[in-house]
């Protein structure tokens, strides 16, 4: 089974673009979704947590988020150190995961894939894109924010511009480009390769 690992900045339509690839059966690790779970349920991921911030990182058995961000938000060692550990247990997770499925190929969506040298990971990976100021426009909707904060998220992410240089698969969500033709190219030449 091929792995893909499927990558975009904020607000570029990752998921919209993974949920289409889902209604073609192909099956879609939702990364993000997972490292807050496994925070929660991987013992060995949970000890070192505990070790390093303390037990009442943990209430009732599950992570204070706020907590921890207020740990690692301006602290770049303590979020080199967790990324360090959440990346490894996500990476073990989604292995045991592809051997449950029954696909030609399975999906990771990785908003980060590129920034934490996960590539390597996949054998092939597909970039969606979007022009800055949509991008913002669909965050601000989404998450009711105001587009400075955006922005500083952004900061945090590669530019698109240096995304494109490393990805195999390019998918335009601009509004212009529909997007099921190009899922539709993209999944030809994964399932006929």
């Amino acid at each position: 089974m091929l792995k893909i690992g499927i990558t975009g900045g904020i607000g570029s339509g990752k998921t919209t673009v993974c949920k289409l690839f889902e209604t073609l059966g192909i099956p879609v690790y939702y990364a993000d979704g997972r490292a807050k779970e496994l925070m929660n349920t991987d013992m060995q991921l949970k000890a070192l947590l505990q070790e390093r911030f303390g037990a009442t990182i943990y209430v009732d058995g599950q992570l204070n988020r706020n907590k921890l961000a207020a740990l690692i938000f301006n602290n770049k060692e303590n979020l080199q150190t967790v990324n360090g550990w959440v990346h490894p247990a996500v990476a073990r997770d989604f292995e045991k995961w592809c051997h449950t499925q029954h696909a030609q190929y399975a999906m990771e969506e990785s908003a980060i894939l590129f920034e934490h040298n996960l590539a390597a990971l996949f054998d092939k990976v597909i970039l969606v894109t979007a022009p800055e100021n949509l991008r913002i426009e669909r965050v601000c909707r989404r998450d009711a924010v105001r587009a400075e904060a955006v922005r500083q998220r952004m900061n945090n992410q590669w530019s698109e511009e240096k995304k494109k240089r490393l990805a195999d698969f390019i998918i335009h969500n601009d509004d212009e480009n529909m997007l099921i033709p190009q899922i539709l190219e993209i999944h030809r030449q994964l399932t006929t390769a």
